[in-house]
Formats: structure tokens, sequence, C-alpha cells
């Protein structure tokens, strides 16, 4: 018997042919295998039972990179010709379907020749394989071969080019493949950049997707001046560390952060701090000030572990990388001031003057620039908070089929989605379109997407907001376009990467967003079926005393809630410190320049302003941040929140609570009775919908208290709960939903009466 073999979803470039070859050798069959634009083609020829233990084998022993999405087979016509099975060269017919693999952390083989001292890749820097390496940052086009990535101008060697056409081999047609013979150089040696680490000096490392500034994490004056030079306020920094026995020494790691730690995405995972002394005195303090969460990566590219290699002191073989090592390494973004990240060597000289010692570039071109992705685990399972590089462009599976149509995110944290199919991909994080560099990296994304999955859209989704970039970019394209409320995106996100397409209630807490009342929102119940939505309520609308200013000093948040509450007499007396407060109180009293925001990360600023917490915030969500580190044990406050007269949830009374107590304690307080206010007053009107699920999304949900406190309540309450596990809470996931409602809109336009 013959069959003809269709395997789609992620089956290019990581050795999915091979497996195949090595299938069809294990069960005696003959025929041929080849990559095309719609993913693996295969044509099998053999014995029923062999062929049934080859279909079999094909999704179950998978190669470990690759995530096989459909098997589909048809009888062919048998030529009993044929001795053997071959590996036949990429073929493209139509317009390409498959997709491209996200960039994968070096792997267990691959670290073994890497220390051995025997092996003629000892010490590369570029050493891969078929199964880890870059991928996504290098890819220029489909199908996946070395002339359509950015190792097209290095000429295999001899030896490398007999592992590359061997399909026994760990390397055939591993793209990235190179050695020190044939391949891309440092610029710099290991041994000198550590050499500059250890003087206290900040060294730009070209990796994978951009450069990384780079210094000891255990140098408080070096790390306090790189935050210094970067601008980077009281932003955290990330931290490298040798292994997951070393990120032990600094963080309470639980069994899936540590899964996630060392999968191959390698992300920065958010995990607590140890607190006992000898842990926070082994980093400066300026590497996370005043945070009880510590973002921790492990080595993701060869170089990454010869910089701990060379700090050990070179040992032979792989048995050091199981021991605790002492070096800690801040591994930040190089990109000043917030533009998109350096990715040329010539770029990062210019760019970062002044801001790095040093330069280690190398000459593999960088043809994407994606910035490293950040994890939380939130209710058992890990969420993105900002989705890059090792996640990227991995498809999210939609509903159905849906048109091709374009999204362009919102104006922070901005995104962009395509859909193909039932496919939808998200690009990387391209971050706020706040300057024309950042535009340019937007640009270039789209650009770059269409490119590589063929994608020609016909509409594009927008926030509703007339005022942001990526509105007035999508309106200049020429396409029809579909406006999207915000936080209806939000909520459209989790029920697209749910695949549901029906009604569900939509919790979406946020900073910010344009109401289709033209009026600032940020704190929503609302009902979503596809393309529509209803407001089911809101928060109590709180004044925003200068506007945006308000955002940035929550102390004027809390002396808002203060006039709400008929004390604004209190303000002057309780703000002294703050220069302005009389003004902002006379402000509150005559109703000048306070515009009202219903976004409950305004309520969280008043809390903090109440309780102390950053009385002005050096970057946006800063003090809520800190003030989720002091929760300890969530607390209710009886009759701690009301309705208006509106039917808004009022939370002045816990926020009022809080001029009595210390910051640990109103933490705790604000966070149990926020949780619980939420849920009894979103439980009945929900019911009263007759929404039986509910998801939860924006950039609060960003707070693990919360998000897992409104999960839990809100299952006891009887209701399924979905959350963001594909694409961030926060507005990273906006074009996902704005794709989605854009899709179903241009469907619905189309549909035939």
């Amino acid at each position: 018997m013959r069959r003809a073999i269709r395997v789609r979803g992620l089956v290019q470039g990581v050795g999915f042919r091979p497996h195949v070859h090595g299938l069809a050798r294990r069960h005696r069959l003959t025929g041929w295998v080849l990559n095309d634009g719609d993913g693996v083609a295969i044509e099998v020829e053999g014995p029923a039972g062999a062929l049934a233990g080859f279909e079999q084998a094909l999704a179950a022993e998978a190669p470990p990179l690759a995530r096989v999405d459909s098997v589909s087979a048809t009888a062919a016509r048998p030529r009993g010709d044929e001795t053997g099975f071959e590996i036949r060269a990429s073929a493209r017919s139509g317009p390409v379907a498959t997709g491209v693999i996200p960039d994968a952390a070096v792997c267990d083989a691959c670290l073994a020749e890497l220390f051995d001292p025997a092996d003629r890749r000892y010490r590369y820097p570029f050493l891969n394989c078929t199964h880890c390496g870059p991928r996504y940052t290098i890819t220029r086009g489909l199908p996946y071969d070395r002339t359509r990535t950015a190792m097209a101008g290095f000429a295999l060697c001899p030896t490398c080019a007999a592992e590359y056409h061997d399909p026994a081999d760990r390397r055939f047609h591993a793209q990235p493949t190179a050695c020190p013979a044939c391949g891309p150089r440092l610029t710099m040696p290991v041994g000198d950049v550590m050499r500059r680490i250890g003087r206290g000096e900040i060294v730009a490392i070209k990796g994978l997707g951009g450069f990384h500034l780079a210094c000891d994490a255990r140098d408080a004056a070096t790390v306090a001046r790189l935050r210094r030079v970067k601008q980077r306020d009281g932003k955290p920094f990330a931290v490298m560390v040798a292994n997951l026995v070393s990120a032990r020494g600094l963080a309470d790691i639980t069994a899936l952060e540590a899964a996630t730690l060392t999968a191959p995405a390698r992300p920065i995972v958010l995990v607590r701090r140890r607190d006992d002394g000898e842990a926070a005195a082994t980093l400066a303090p300026a590497v996370a000030p005043d945070l009880a969460w510590l973002g921790v990566l492990l080595p993701y590219t060869p170089l990454h572990y010869l910089l701990f290699h060379e700090a050990a002191g070179r040992p032979a073989g792989t048995d050091w990388l199981e021991a605790p090592q002492p070096l800690a390494l801040v591994m930040t973004s190089a990109n000043p001031g917030g533009e998109p990240l350096a990715i040329d060597t010539e770029e990062a000289v210019r760019r970062l003057a002044g801001i790095a010692d040093a330069i280690c570039g190398h000459d593999r071109p960088i043809l994407v620039r994606v910035d490293d992705s950040v994890v939380r685990v939130i209710d058992g399972a890990p969420v993105p908070i900002r989705r890059a590089r090792g996640a990227v462009p991995a498809t999210i599976t939609l509903a159905r089929p849906v048109a091709p149509v374009l999204a362009v995110g919102g104006q922070l944290k901005t995104t962009v989605c395509l859909t193909r199919g039932d496919q939808a991909v998200v690009s990387q994080h391209i971050g706020g379109l706040d300057d024309l560099a950042t535009v340019g990296f937007f640009r270039e994304t789209v650009d770059h997407l269409k490119t590589i999955l063929e994608v020609t859209p016909v509409a594009v989704g927008h926030d509703l907001h007339p005022d942001f970039a990526s509105t007035r970019l999508a309106l200049g394209l020429g396409l029809p376009t579909v406006a999207v409320q915000h936080h209806h995106a939000h909520i459209a996100a989790v029920a697209a990467e749910h695949r549901i397409e029906g009604p569900l209630g939509g919790l979406a807490l946020d900073g910010v967003g344009l109401g289709s009342d033209g009026a600032a929102w940020g704190g929503e119940l609302l009902a979503v079926d596809g393309p529509r939505f209803e407001r089911l309520g809101h928060l109590a609308p709180l004044a925003l005393p200068g506007g945006d200013v308000a955002a940035r000093q929550p102390w004027r948040m809390a002396a808002a809630v203060l006039h709400r509450a008929g004390l604004g007499h209190e303000i002057a007396a309780r703000f002294a410190d703050r220069p302005g407060a009389a003004v902002v109180a006379e402000m509150l009293t005559g109703g000048v320049r306070t515009p009202p925001t219903t976004a409950l990360g305004r309520w969280f600023d008043a809390a903090c302003g109440m309780l102390g917490v950053r009385p002005v915030a050096g970057y946006e969500g800063e003090a809520p941040i800190v003030l989720e580190s002091l929760v300890t044990r969530p607390t209710v406050l009886a009759d701690g929140w009301t309705e208006d007269a509106d039917g808004a949830l009022d939370l002045t009374p816990v926020v009022l609570a809080l001029r009595q107590v210390n910051a640990a304690t109103g933490a705790d307080l604000f966070h149990g009775t926020l949780v619980a206010a939420l849920v009894a007053w979103a439980a009945p009107r929900l019911a009263a919908a007759g929404l039986e699920r509910v998801a939860h999304a924006g950039g609060c949900l960003a707070n693990r208290w919360l998000a897992e406190g409104l999960a839990q309540g809100l299952r006891a309450a009887g209701f399924e709960v979905l959350l963001a596990r594909l694409v961030p809470p926060n507005d990273g996931g906006l074009a996902l939903g704005q794709a989605w409602v854009t899709a179903l809109s241009v469907a619905r336009a189309t549909a035939v009466p």
C-alpha cells in the first residue's frame, strides 16, 4: 500500500524530515519526504501494519521543537519500484501555510560539545543543531532553507557540509549550523568580556534578537550607574544566572517556575525573592528596588554559557553546570530611552555611546529585532507579561478559519497580529509608539510578518482612540478599518485564544482605554459576543486631577478619593510635602481639569497614594507593583465597598481605611477587599445576563494576587473562568483581540443573507 501524508504545524527547521526518514527506515518503508509551503509532504509505501505504525509515530515521536497541528493521509497508487526512502529538496506550490519556529535555547547535546576540549566546536559561540538555536530572528522567508536565512553568506566547510547532508546526523539541514572554520565570529574574545565585567564595566553583547547590556549584578556601583545612564528610573533589571541551582540561591522557585525557566524558550521568569539576609545581600540593591519579585533567566545561547564557563575557570565537561555558580549578570535590553533594540554592531556603537563601556558584536546578521520574553506563573500556568523571543511567531489556533486581517494593537506594549486561515500570528513586543524609531520598528514588523506569512490583509483593526499612533498608522494603510473598543479587545483576545466565538462575560481591568462614550474606561464588566459587546457595569468614576499626570502621581488619586468622600479639606494637610497639593484640592472642588475615569489602575494608585507607597512613580505602574510586593496574606474589610446610585462599584471605603494603617497591612487589606468586592459585585450581574463563563484581562491582571483571587472567587460562585495564557493580559494582547473582532466583523459584513 502507498499513502500520501500531509503534516501541518511548526514542522520546518526542527528536524522533522530526518525524523520521518528514521521512522521510514525503522518500518522498512520506501518513498520520500519534502518541505513545501504547506508544511511537510510525505509519500510512503509498504505493508499496511508498517504504514499504521509509521503514521502513529509521526506526531507521537515528533522532534522536541516541533508542533504537529494535523496529520492527514490519503491512499496513493503503489509504485513498487523504489529501493529506499529519500529526503527531497524543498518545493513550493501556492501560498505558504506553514509557520516559523521560535528561537530555542542551546540543547544538552550541543552543550556537551561546547565544553569538550576534544570537540572541533569547543567553546565555539555559534554552535547549534536541528534541535536548538536561532530560528525566527534569522529567517527572511519560507520555506525555511539556509538561503532564506541570515546564514546565507556563510558557506559551509566540507565537514559541516557533510553533517548538513547526512540524514542520520543531528545537524541534517540545521540551517544555522557552522563551526570555527566557516561560521560567524565575535568581535571580542569571551575572556576580555569577562575581564571588563569584573572591572565594573558595562558591556553590550550581541545576542539572538538584539544587544544586551550586561554587568555584574552584585556590583552596586555599576548597577546604579547602568540605571542612571540607561535612564531606567526604578524599573527592575533581569538577572541571568548559570543554572537552576544558582537561581534557587536567589529566589523560592516552584516546580512549574523551574520548568518554565529551563524550557527551550528560556524566558525571564518572575519569581519570589528569598527573604533571608544572605540571598538579599547577593544582588545590588538597584537591581529590583523594593520588589519581592525578581526577573530571572538562564543562559540560552552558547555565548551566554561561555561567560559563565569563563568565570568558573573553564572546567572540562558539563558537571560544573549542576553546581552553584556565584556569577550573576544583569542582562537588560540595549535600547536607550525605550527605543528599539540595537541589532548590528555599527548601530550599537552609535546608539550606546555613553552607556556601554565596550561592545561585543558578531557578524551573523539579526534579521528580526526580538526582546526577551517575560513570564509569570499565575493560577497554575505560565502567563506571558511580555511575549517575544522564544514565543514568537508561534501561531494561535482560532475557533474557525477567517479572512486575512491585520490588527495594530494600542499605544503602549504594542504588538501586531495577522490572521491566516484558522491561525493568528502575534508579533513580538514592539513597545510604546512614542518616538519615530519605535514607529519604524512597528512598520518593519508589519512588513516582515506579511512577507514571511505571505498574507495580504483585507482589513485592519485598531483601537477606538483616534490619537494613538497605531490608529493613525492603520488609517493610512488604505484598507477597510474596524475600530475596536479597548476593553472589548482585551476580552476578545482571551476568547480568541480559548477558541470561543459565542457569548461570555469579561472583567477588563487596566489603567485606561477610550470608552465607546468618549470617557476613560478601565474597570469594566462586559458581555461579549464576537464582534459585539455590552457594558454590564463599571467601577465608580474617579476624578483625574490634572489629567494624565495623575497616573504618574498616585498621591493625586488619593486626593481624588478624599474629595469623593467629602474630605477635600484634608488634602492640603495630608499631602503637605507634595508641591501643588492645595492647588489639586482647588481643582477637585471646582471640577477644573479633573476628567473622570473608571480605571481600576487609578484606584490602585489611590491606595498607594494613601499609604505613601511611591507617591510619585518613576515608570508606568510602579506604585501598584511595589504595593503588590508588600502583600503577604490578603484580608477583607467588612463594608469595604458600596455601590453608587448607578450601580457602579465604589471602593472609597477601603481606600479611606488605609489612612489608619501601615503600608504592609494596607497592601493586604486593599488586595483582599478588592477581590471580594469585584466577585460580590460582578457575579450577580453575570448571572442575570445568562453568562456562565467569564474572561479576565487588562494590565491589572498581571497582579498575581488579583488574578488568582478573582479566578478562585468566581469559580466558587459557579462560573467557568478564562485567563490569558498565550498572549499577555495587558496591552500586548490587544492585537489578537482586535484581529478576532475584525475578522468576525468582516465575516458578518460579507455573509450572504
